[in-house]
């Protein structure tokens, strides 16, 4: 009787569990990820406040191991500093506005942004930086003063920006960052590996959140899940193809028996081999132009004639296209296969790409020139630089052509824009990668060599 109550009750636990629905299951993506909700969006930063920093930790391991380890991940992230960063950008100093200092104090100025730019390798650090906000979401920039008064420039790890324990529960300072209670656009500062920083000594590069977000959100991360599909299916396509194209021929025999088959295997062999288990395996070598003769109960197969991957790769470019989709770039630049794609139509002024290329490149010349700023700043309360220095001129940034280029057309109209005088030669060169002072020495140099062979 007690058996029998047993079984009843197991069997009803059992038709109860088999018929229970998780009402929360619509609302999970296969990795477990849950979706987001419009109130999680109303509450501000695009749907960040749904996130703690634990999930963005996590986040943030995830795109950086894709950054790391797929393909078509790294793909992404190289064409995007490429044709952002490029070569690197020109910084010239200027005359501000309605100023007139002198030739010196510029030339004093574009010394020191010169000497910036070298000791910090600020061509490679650029790269760093773009390559670091795709992947992470963001970039911190810590800055230092060297004793001569320079200004140095040091990543920190997003990863080291963390809220302190005894301050889990102000909202002021998640995520690491202590905002101004009334402005959550405004950080007061940082607290870099439980220590407090203030935040004249960091500049936060952070991208694909809103301004009220305290942190960024990765390149890949709404794509995260297509890019590992992209890559589990070529994986899985190279070890089906590579499996059939490795068994050369099936031979089936019809009318064998076990011992008859085992022996004629046996006698076919050229070489025969033991392993460690004891079990025996027999290869037979097919020669270039090696003709087959076989009795009429004895069938021949060929797996490697019935491969078609081309099924499989339609899916795939299906994948690669909607990742493309996410980076604003066309799909050669994602896969590196151009045979669907022309260059020039795809990168001229109007193209998507380009405009997106070119919305990237205003958004680090802002940044950038506010790092240069702090250089010449700090200069200036080093002595190095007279106060008039940061009064009296700013600096311009230009960056390196996206568009594909007709540098014939480029030059005309660089040129009617000096005639008219609303370009300096200085801005032309710097639009041509020519260093404006390199250019202008050279110049004077050839020119004095001509008048002494003209004398």
């Amino acid at each position: 009787m007690k058996t029998n109550s047993l079984r009843s009750l197991a069997e009803a636990i059992a038709d109860f569990w088999s018929g229970y629905v998780d009402p929360r299951e619509d609302y999970f993506d296969e990795d477990g990820s849950r979706w987001l909700s419009l109130a999680d969006v109303s509450k501000g930063g695009g749907g960040f406040a749904s996130i703690n920093e634990s999930q963005l930790a996590e986040i943030r391991g995830q795109c950086r191991a894709l950054a790391m380890h797929n393909e078509f991940a790294i793909n992404g992230h190289e064409n995007r500093i490429s044709y952002v960063v490029g070569s690197g950008y020109s910084y010239a100093t200027v005359a501000r506005r309605g100023r007139s200092p002198s030739e010196n104090l510029i030339h004093s100025v574009q010394d020191v942004i010169d000497e910036f730019l070298r000791i910090n390798k600020w061509s490679r650090r650029q790269q760093e930086i773009l390559r670091r906000k795709d992947r992470d979401g963001e970039c911190f920039l810590r800055f230092f003063t060297s004793p001569e008064g320079r200004l140095l420039v040091r990543f920190v790890e997003p990863e080291q920006v963390a809220t302190p324990t005894e301050r889990l529960n102000d909202p002021a300072t998640s995520f690491g960052v202590l905002s101004d209670r009334d402005d959550a656009e405004t950080a007061i500062g940082y607290w870099i590996d439980g220590r407090f920083v203030d935040s004249d000594e960091i500049q936060h590069r952070k991208s694909n959140v809103d301004a009220t977000a305290k942190r960024g959100l990765p390149l890949f991360h709404p794509v995260r899940k297509n890019l590992r599909r992209a890559e589990k299916l070529l994986r899985n396509m190279s070890v089906v193809a590579e499996i059939q194209s490795a068994i050369a021929i099936i031979r089936k025999h019809r009318t064998a028996t076990a011992s008859g088959l085992e022996q004629f295997v046996a006698r076919q062999a050229d070489y025969t081999a033991t392993s460690s288990g004891g079990q025996v395996r027999r290869f037979s070598r097919f020669e270039p132009g090696t003709i087959l003769d076989a009795l009429s109960d004895t069938e021949y197969e060929f797996p490697a004639s019935g491969i078609d991957a081309s099924r499989y790769v339609i899916v795939l470019q299906a994948e690669l296209r909607a990742i493309a989709s996410r980076l604003v770039m066309p799909e050669f630049m994602l896969t590196s296969d151009a045979s669907n794609a022309n260059y020039s139509s795809t990168m001229v002024a109007e193209g998507p790409a380009v405009k997106m290329f070119e919305r990237l490149q205003r958004e680090m010349i802002d940044e950038d020139l506010d790092v240069m700023r702090r250089a010449i700043r700090t200069a200036v309360r080093a002595g190095r630089l007279p106060q008039e220095a940061f009064e009296e001129t700013e600096i311009r940034a230009v960056p390196p052509t996206v568009a594909s280029r007709d540098r014939l057309r480029d030059a005309q109209a660089d040129q009617i824009l000096l005639k008219c005088g609303v370009m300096s030669k200085e801005t032309s060169a710097m639009r041509n990668g020519l260093d404006p002072e390199h250019e202008r020495k050279q110049i004077a140099k050839r020119e004095g060599q001509e008048k002494i062979l003209r004398k």
